[in-house]
């Protein structure tokens, strides 16, 4: 444990997942020693959205704000892969499959990523099958292949970033949770369980926590939580999908899947249904798969990755944590401007460095040169009541 003898902190971090700890490494590398993180469990826990070893990482995407943050976020983690000297991402290519009469429209990312002039190419079934085999795919299904894609290696990048932060010279404290927040003129008092922090500027990246520690604020976001869930599979011919004949994909329609090629130690093929989960809270959350997703997902890699397929090695669980039109929020909060939050909606680990360094000027400079328009805490769905809900994207 830290020694805790100091009680005043320029800035502090409330959650040290993914972008919580983008927060703290971007706030100790400005901010040095004046920075203090605080997770209510253990680094690494399994309680979170950022666990397992990779995520999707793309230029590819349904809007031009998120290309545009894309790109930033490819360069956030060079700039920590550069300064620790531990790659954490794995280019491998990406494929985006559309079916015939898909539920997400092929041109919003096509359009999306000739706005901000990312090459990419628009195959028919055909050349997908032909340049990776290990696909079946029905006629008339069309792909966009962006060279770029690959993962992010969420587990590594989490401790990378922990690490860079303590080097900064950043306290971060685990097994400490936060039981009040009160804002005063010059800063915000958080109480914890080791006692009261005061910091000039604070910034809450708690995910599925998030609205326990705004509702005394009178702010609760309307949030949906899902138990989501991957499976590794223990292929008889993991040769071919490997990250250098195996590109990352995934199927734009309802319900979409997408998987990875072989990483990590377990030396299976990672594959998942998006938003495919049931519903949950915090006080009833099972960690054991659903049966019921497990078989939808198998059932697709039988038909459309067959040489995938075989006896799951894993699964491995997590929360998604979802606005209802399942964009970011990223913002300071009108009241408490000294207060900033952000939340990934359950696909943001990609842009884990950028959002940890967007935080970082929001909570230093209260404002920052980054596109965060779109998802602002108050943006009008957000003040609903009964929002509709849309979370394919």
């Amino acid at each position: 444990m830290p020694d805790l003898g100091a009680r005043e902190f320029e800035y502090i971090v409330i959650g040290l997942g993914g972008l919580g700890s983008g927060a703290a490494y971007w706030l100790a590398r400005r901010a040095g020693a004046s920075v203090l993180g605080i997770e209510q469990f253990a680094l690494g826990h399994d309680k979170g959205a950022s666990e397992d070893h990779s995520r999707i990482i793309r230029l590819s995407y349904h809007t031009p704000t998120y290309v545009e943050l894309a790109h930033h976020a490819y360069d956030a983690w060079d700039t920590l892969a550069e300064e620790t000297g531990e790659p954490v991402v794995l280019i491998t290519g990406g494929l985006d499959l559309f079916p015939p009469n898909a539920a997400i429209s092929l041109a919003d990312y096509a359009n999306s990523m000739a706005a901000h002039a990312v090459p990419f190419q628009t195959l028919d079934a055909g050349d997908i099958m032909y340049r990776w085999p290990q696909f079946h795919l029905d006629a008339g299904t069309r792909g966009l292949y962006q060279a770029r894609s690959g993962l992010a290696m969420a587990r590594k990048g989490n401790a990378a970033h922990q690490r860079a932060a303590r080097a900064h010279g950043a306290t971060l404290l685990e097994h400490t949770r936060v039981t009040a927040l009160h804002p005063l003129a010059d800063g915000v008092d958080v109480v914890t369980s080791q006692g009261t922090f005061h910091c000039r500027g604070l910034v809450i990246a708690a995910d599925a926590w998030t609205n326990q520690l705004l509702a005394p604020l009178g702010l609760t976001l309307p949030l949906t939580m899902t138990q989501e869930q991957v499976t590794y599979y223990a292929s008889p011919h993991l040769g071919q999908f490997q990250p250098d004949r195996f590109p990352i994909w995934i199927w734009m329609d309802e319900p979409s899947f997408y998987g990875f090629p072989v990483f990590g130690e377990l030396g299976g093929v990672k594959v998942a249904q998006d938003v495919g989960g049931r519903e949950l809270t915090l006080e009833r959350r099972p960690f054991a798969a659903n049966p019921e997703t497990e078989a939808r997902v198998s059932a697709f890699v039988r038909r459309h990755l067959p040489a995938a397929y075989g006896p799951p090695l894993y699964h491995k669980t997590c929360v998604y944590t979802m606005p209802p039109d399942r964009d970011f929020v990223i913002d300071t909060l009108p009241e408490y401007p000294r207060i900033a939050v952000a939340l990934g909606a359950g696909h943001g680990y990609k842009f884990a460095g950028i959002i940890g360094r967007i935080l970082s000027d929001l909570a230093i400079d209260g404002a920052t040169a980054f596109p965060i328009e779109p998802f602002a805490v108050d943006r009008p769905i957000l003040t609903m009541a009964n929002p509709p809900k849309h979370f394919i994207v």
